[in-house]
């Protein structure tokens, strides 16, 4: 990953909320390295999570609270002068939103409206607000409207869908000429790398058991599409959206970015990839035939992104490939994990 110079960063006062998660994890490593000063908002202690396991947590400012104390949030943005905002504090898991969709709206949408009105509140001097949304708000198109792009119009329908898109409608209306705070929106496909402990998530769960730590149960049959980023790629796009978010406000105030790899797998392509480079390959027929009998329902069939906006405005173009991005994945998983059990 191209860790921006010390020179941009250094000295900035830098606000994560979900820092606990891998993705905010990895960001925050990225922003100590350049120098920022981190606060990372956080609810429960995970001494298993990247920020713990790698010792960061201890090289940044742990805020205990929840995202829905405004007032506690208005206090640590104004007394802290923080200047830049990552928001990826979200309830995440498909399957959760839809046995419990109000925890998902309390989170998604009440989280994000209670901390861009902190943000508004506390008349700090917050220069980039970065808002991480998902692939998931477009709602489902099909196969052939694919990739999104983001002149397409949202129609989600399942709960974390509509949790993600009616957030960014929320951070959009902070950005309009009434408010003026400098947001921007960014919608990411499938987010893979070190320190994503969310089993439930196809890549870290196959990784678990490829190494002898479980044992994986397909969920679906294998032909649903979607496009993995590689978890570096994207804390590379995040800083430099944050830069230039405070350069150019007037730009990029309340716009809306894809990034993705316009390389899109299918589930059983990607189990292939996955179990062919951990050496467990005679276990594929077994796992087809377990897909086989399986199908998904409240999920979206086909999800890939265009990035040639990104491109455009940041000079971004993903520089993992898939097979190199597993590779280091797999290797950080060896040494997270105890030494694998005797077979």
């Amino acid at each position: 990953m191209k860790i921006p110079s010390a020179g941009k960063w250094s000295g900035k006062n830098v606000l994560i909320t979900g820092i606990n998660g891998f993705i905010g994890g990895n960001l925050a490593e990225a922003c100590v390295a350049s120098g920022a000063n981190v606060f990372g908002l956080i609810r429960n202690h995970n001494p298993r999570s990247y920020l713990f396991h790698e010792n960061l947590n201890r090289q940044v400012t742990l805020v205990e609270g929840d995202l829905a104390d405004k007032d506690l949030l208005t206090r640590v943005i104004g007394e802290e002068q923080i200047d830049t905002v990552f928001h990826l504090a979200s309830q995440v898991e498909v399957g959760v939103a839809a046995s419990h969709p109000q925890l998902t709206f309390e989170t998604n949408v009440r989280g994000t409206y209670q901390l861009l009105e902190s943000v508004r509140l506390a008349d700090s001097t917050v220069r980039a607000v970065v808002v991480a949304s998902s692939d998931k708000a477009y709602g489902s198109y099909p196969r052939g409207k694919m990739p999104y792009r983001e002149t397409y119009p949202l129609i989600p329908r399942f709960p974390y869908d509509v949790s993600k898109a009616c957030a960014d409608m929320i951070a959009q209306s902070y950005a309009t000429e009434l408010y003026r705070l400098p947001i921007l929106i960014t919608r990411f496909s499938n987010i893979y790398g070190p320190g994503q402990l969310n089993f439930s998530a196809v890549m870290p769960d196959a990784i678990r058991a490829c190494l002898g730590y479980g044992k994986f149960v397909p969920r679906g049959d294998g032909t649903q599409v979607r496009d993995f980023l590689y978890v570096k790629d994207v804390v590379e796009l995040y800083l430099a959206m944050a830069e230039a978010l405070a350069q150019r406000p007037e730009r990029l105030r309340g716009r809306v970015f894809n990034a993705g790899t316009r390389h899109p797998l299918s589930i059983r392509e990607v189990l292939t990839i996955l179990y062919r480079l951990t050496g467990r390959e005679s276990c594929l027929p077994a796992l087809y035939r377990a897909m086989r009998k399986r199908k998904t329902s409240g999920e979206i069939d086909c999800q890939y992104m265009d990035y040639s906006t990104v491109r455009r405005e940041f000079g971004w173009t993903p520089r993992t490939r898939f097979v190199e991005g597993v590779k280091e994945t797999v290797d950080w998983y060896r040494g997270y994990f105890e030494p694998a059990p005797e077979a």
